[in-house]
């Protein structure tokens, strides 16, 4: 057992609020969450906090974790030469050895920030997969097969393949977007929802080309589209979400479909400002991703909440439009919820103990008039002092214990980068 003590806790059970405790983790789950006590346990690591705060591990609900091979590489350019010219042609050159050496670093990055899972969508399964589970990170798949797949059944056989590949692992359904998929595929998704009582999860209504393009084509809204294919029966979500209709928003309140916000990529492909307050005035779930590093570019979910928090200020010219407490929210719990993953969404006996730890004695946490928010506001990678995944202490103080020396990951993803974008 591990001990985590003199600090403080937020449990993420009701609103986010910082409170004097101390938590115990047998194995892969808390056992312990209060006050101090004498049990006469001998733990095997107790862990002096010294003031900081423990939360639930931020949940990267969207991204693309190889894509760290186009970091840096496809900026600046409009978002369909982005597309087509730097990263669709480059894409296609990826093996299995590098999505799984791009993957690794990835994970050395979401370790960095916090991130103690991520919901990620993109190919060569197997070699992602891989990777994530000898570095022990927690990672839930998303289908994302279109036209291009010469063989779509393979998402039924995926979904049944990763869901039994262990406790660190799971898969969803999914596809990739409208625009990219045609009606009989997307009917066939619609079967296996329907077939496995399953949620379904895709790219939707990321510009408003994309929406006016279904429009034309369906005269429908993407979100309307897929209501009435009945690939929502068993709810589900959608990426980005930043031109959704009021109707659109009702079908996922109605649906209980969630919401996943991507500001950095959003903003930096200018694809706008998604209606994250009248989503939560509904009572939509909100979750928050960064993407993928092609178009973020960074894998940090502390620069992600403050612009999750602050852009929908601008949009609605109202400085008090957004509560910095229901973004935290959004990264920490409702993201867990979002991923299929309820025994994340809090620091409670049972749940998984996959924690992060931040350190509070560094001057952009000083003085602490209100911690929650100084976390979104105000909060960086500077502030994480530990992450821990299913018990096992992967990162901390700037040291990874992933079995692995990460200069040799270093380097070995950028020989296959320069080879694949040569």
């Amino acid at each position: 057992m591990i001990r985590f003590y003199n600090g403080r806790v937020v449990t993420m059970a009701g609103a986010p609020r910082a409170e004097a405790a101390e938590v115990w983790t047998d194995g892969g789950k808390i056992a312990y969450v209060g006050p101090q006590k004498d049990d006469g346990i001998v733990f095997e690591r107790e862990i002096d906090m010294r003031g900081g705060v423990l939360l639930p591990g931020f949940k990267d609900a969207h991204t693309h974790s190889a894509m760290t091979f186009l970091r840096s590489f496809a900026d600046d350019e409009p978002l369909d030469t982005w597309l087509h010219k730097k990263v669709f042609p480059y894409e296609a050159k990826l093996t299995g050895e590098g999505v799984y050496a791009f993957s690794k670093v990835a994970v050395l990055e979401y370790l960095t920030s916090g991130i103690t899972a991520s919901f990620d969508m993109y190919f060569h399964n197997d070699a992602y997969t891989a990777a994530n589970v000898e570095y022990g990170f927690r990672t839930v798949m998303c289908g994302a097969i279109n036209d291009f797949d010469k063989r779509p059944e393979k998402l039924e056989d995926d979904f049944l393949k990763y869901n039994a590949a262990g406790e660190l692992v799971s898969y969803i359904l999914g596809f990739h977007a409208e625009y990219t998929t045609s009606r009989p595929v997307l009917e066939y998704v619609a079967s296996l929802a329907k077939k496995y009582r399953a949620p379904v999860w895709t790219h939707n209504s990321e510009t408003k080309a994309e929406v006016e393009g279904c429009i034309g084509r369906c005269g429908m809204t993407p979100t309307e589209l897929f209501d009435s294919l009945g690939i929502y029966d068993y709810g589900g979500g959608g990426f980005h979400c930043v031109w959704l209709s009021e109707h659109d928003i009702d079908i996922f309140r109605r649906r209980g479909l969630y919401v996943v916000t991507n500001p950095s990529s959003n903003v930096k492909l200018a694809s706008g400002l998604a209606p994250l307050c009248e989503v939560l005035r509904a009572g939509v779930g909100l979750a928050v991703g960064t993407d993928g590093p092609a178009s973020n570019n960074a894998l940090d979910m502390f620069r992600e909440m403050y612009l999750a928090a602050v852009l929908p200020k601008v949009r609605n010219m109202d400085a008090a439009a957004m509560d910095a407490s229901d973004i935290l929210k959004a990264a920490c719990s409702t993201g867990a919820l979002a991923m299929g993953l309820p025994d994340c969404d809090s620091i409670a006996p049972g749940k998984r103990a996959d924690l992060v730890l931040l350190d509070t004695q560094r001057p952009n946490m000083q003085p602490e008039h209100n911690l929650v928010k100084n976390i979104v506001y105000a909060g960086s990678k500077e502030n994480v002092r530990l992450t821990m995944v299913n018990g096992r202490v992967l990162y901390e103080n700037g040291e990874f214990f992933v079995g692995e020396d990460p200069e040799k990951v270093y380097a070995e993803a950028n020989r296959l980068a320069k080879e694949i974008t040569a």
